[in-house]
């Protein structure tokens, strides 16, 4: 278990894709939020869920926090358990993620870097909301959202405030996955719509 990093998981989005909330399907005997709270539970001693909708989680038994800002996504999501936790480490992992391992998890966590991003690149694509992440690079995400939200304000655009842009701006380390132990392409797999459960009850 490890003390020191806290365990952030990010379940704020509205499922527009899937029709219903994906973090409440079921998967086996439990639900998909609960696979992943299991995890997260299982490696660190400090989990909290960042959701705009905690009423529906309250079965869980983790502390909850809101979006600081309403706009910006999975961004928000980031900054707000940044803000909230009272660790520099944390790793940070998306509800949509439920064949997620605790190797893949731990081998990212003790990775060596000097950078405040950690994150995997798996099958030629970045991972981004399955890494670590510093606390001290809250003032950049929100550096990012309070620009995002000018913008609408503005109605220059919405949604341009993005997670790459956090990575950019702040300095990551990429961790080929592939060469990890216990590595399957299958981890990665993000929840999103209909298929994508059919497919995860089928991997599950």
């Amino acid at each position: 278990m490890y003390d020191n990093i806290t365990g952030i998981i990010l379940s704020g989005g509205t499922s527009s894709r899937m029709g219903e909330n994906k973090a409440l399907l079921p998967l086996g005997e439990k639900r998909v939020i609960e696979h992943i709270a299991d995890l997260m539970r299982s490696i660190f001693t400090e989990v909290i869920l960042i959701t705009n909708t905690p009423e529906e989680y309250e079965f869980l038994d983790i502390p909850m926090f809101k979006d600081i800002f309403k706009v910006g996504g999975p961004l928000a999501g980031i900054h707000s358990g940044l803000v909230n936790s009272k660790t520099e480490d944390n790793f940070v992992l998306s509800c949509d993620m439920p064949l997620m391992k605790s190797e893949i998890i731990k081998s990212i966590i003790e990775f060596e870097t000097d950078k405040p991003i950690t994150v995997c690149s798996s099958e030629g694509s970045l991972q981004h909301l399955a890494g670590k992440y510093s606390k001290s690079i809250s003032n950049t995400a929100e550096e990012l959202l309070r620009r995002e939200a000018v913008n609408i304000e503005q109605k220059k655009g919405k949604h341009r405030a993005k997670v790459y842009s956090l990575l950019n701006d702040a300095g990551f380390e990429t961790i080929k996955a592939e060469e990890l132990p216990g590595y399957d392409p299958a981890i990665f797999f993000n929840m999103n719509n209909k298929e994508d459960y059919q497919k995860i009850l089928s991997s599950f």
